[in-house]
């Protein structure tokens, strides 16, 4: 099989190839490598490739699968995963200097689960440092770019993940969600994302961002691609007490032909009001009648906490990441300065010379709003508020199976635009924060592109463990388009 035809299938495809040995493990790698190397300095969206382990990792896949012993779907299948998971003697950098020399001496549990079921890891991918901004421009290790359009962003933090897909170098990816970072990045770059529940998928290995928030998630060509990762990855985990036991596994065969007649669909009005670019509006509302024209019931149902998203999701996150952040100090691992005159000085000089910008202020946001004279005023408020956003879904989801809006505002910017101006940064996630807060599963999938022809994202919202709702009702809209099967032509 030519590497052209190998980059065009789809995780699963890959996976039934190779059980029907029209292709082995070895030669989809080597296609997944080559693509990659070819492409990252056009796109920087990758920071380490993990040439020589993927390829014993792939021949030894081809081995167990010919002896019997390895029969999943995706055995033997490349992915390549966002540079906040921990792989063991092999480094993950979070896109930080204070980072960069980073070998964990252990591997993440999803990292774990994803060898066990065969799947072969590839690479690194390049992200906002430690997962903090939406346009993978803040790593280290320079911005990704979106194979959609030239000079424009891939969203973020996931951005490498993202693109990855996007660009056809590799099936999927895993990526991490704190505030939108998977489906953001999906939406901007045409590819379809989960984030799941909060607790479905283990934490042990992801490098902290913001404890309550963070979750892990995959991203591929397709839906069922995702829901078959996010059945390997997902399952309770001993070295993670905020783990659940709930977490239930997406019947893949169910999606195939899922049937939308009376489900019931809820529109906030919140999500189509000011700010939302129309053609992001109007793509969205078109898909929405697509399922109404296949028998869902539609209802617009007003929202008003949503004015309160993202004062409430930067507090919280910023307090947790403060705190996670303070690790750093230049003395256990990572960077250390050279300059340093005592141990104080050694503290403030490592992590002044070690963190970026937007690290930095998302550290002083956090300790201010966690310092004793704000503390009520801030950070007690926000988790009252976090209850509010709760109550408000709980009576949405007793009335409606899911609720549809878009994933952002706009499409892809171009890069610098929003990264000048912070504010505009944040005000991006107002659609996807929510979701973080209150720990509910999201799904992002393609339903349109904009006048420049870049793509457009429908994010679906469901109640706790509906992952097999939200993917049946993505699958069906998946049937019935082609939005996600368009390919990448940067403009």
């Amino acid at each position: 099989m030519e590497t052209k035809e190998i980059l065009s299938l789809s995780a699963l495809e890959i996976g039934e190839c190779i059980k029907a040995k029209k292709l082995t493990s070895v030669d989809a790698t080597k296609a997944v490598i080559e693509s990659i190397k070819e492409q990252n300095g056009k796109y920087n969206f990758v920071i380490t490739i993990l040439e020589d382990i993927a390829l014993e990792q792939a021949a030894k896949a081809d081995e167990l699968i010919n002896a019997g012993k390895l029969n999943g779907p995706l055995a033997g299948v490349p992915i390549a995963i966002k540079d906040n998971i921990c792989t063991k003697g092999t480094l993950t950098t979070c896109g930080s200097k204070i980072l960069e020399n980073f070998v964990p001496p252990y591997d993440a549990t999803v990292v774990s689960k994803l060898k066990e079921a065969g799947m072969i890891i590839v690479a690194k991918a390049n992200m906002d440092e430690f997962a903090m901004g939406s346009t993978t421009e803040t790593s280290f290790f320079g911005p990704t770019y979106n194979p959609w359009g030239e000079n424009r962003v891939p969203g973020g933090s996931s951005g490498g993940s993202a693109a990855i897909v996007a660009a056809d170098a590799c099936p999927i990816t895993l990526g991490s969600d704190t505030g939108g970072s998977i489906r953001q990045p999906a939406s901007f770059c045409g590819v379809s994302g989960l984030k799941p529940t909060y607790g479905s998928v283990s934490r042990y290995g992801l490098v902290a961002f913001a404890s309550s928030l963070d979750q892990i998630g995959p991203m591929g060509k397709s839906i069922l691609d995702v829901a078959s990762v996010y059945n390997v990855i997902s399952g309770e985990d001993s070295k993670d007490q905020t783990s659940s036991p709930d977490a239930i596994k997406i019947d893949i065969e169910a999606l195939k032909n899922y049937n939308v007649e009376g489900l019931k669909i809820g529109l906030p009005k919140e999500y189509f009001g000011q700010g939302i670019d129309e053609d992001v509006k109007n793509s969205v509302l078109e898909a929405v009648e697509l399922f109404k024209s296949k028998g869902a019931i539609v209802e617009e149902f007003e929202m008003p906490i949503v004015d309160y998203a993202i004062p409430t999701y930067y507090i919280i996150a910023c307090a947790e990441a403060c705190s996670n952040l303070s690790r750093y100090d230049g003395v256990k691992y990572g960077y250390s300065s050279k300059e340093a005159q005592d141990l104080v000085d050694l503290y403030i000089k490592s992590r002044s010379e070690g963190f970026g910008m937007e690290v930095k202020r998302r550290i002083m946001l956090g300790n201010f709003v966690l310092s004793s004279g704000y503390y009520d005023a801030y950070y007690k408020k926000a988790l009252q508020a976090k209850a509010l956003i709760k109550q408000a879904f709980d009576k949405a989801f007793a009335k409606y199976d899911v609720v549809i809006g878009p994933v952002a505002p706009t499409t892809s910017l171009k890069l610098g635009e929003s990264l000048s101006d912070p504010l505009k940064m944040y005000l991006g996630d107002i659609c996807t924060v929510l979701i973080n807060i209150i720990g509910i599963p999201a799904v992002s999938i393609p339903c349109g592109f904009d006048k420049q022809g870049l793509p457009i994202g429908m994010q679906l919202m469901g109640k706790h463990y509906s992952e097999q709702t939200l993917c049946s009702v993505a699958s069906a809209f998946q049937n019935e388009t082609d939005y996600h099967i368009r390919k990448a032509q940067a403009k």
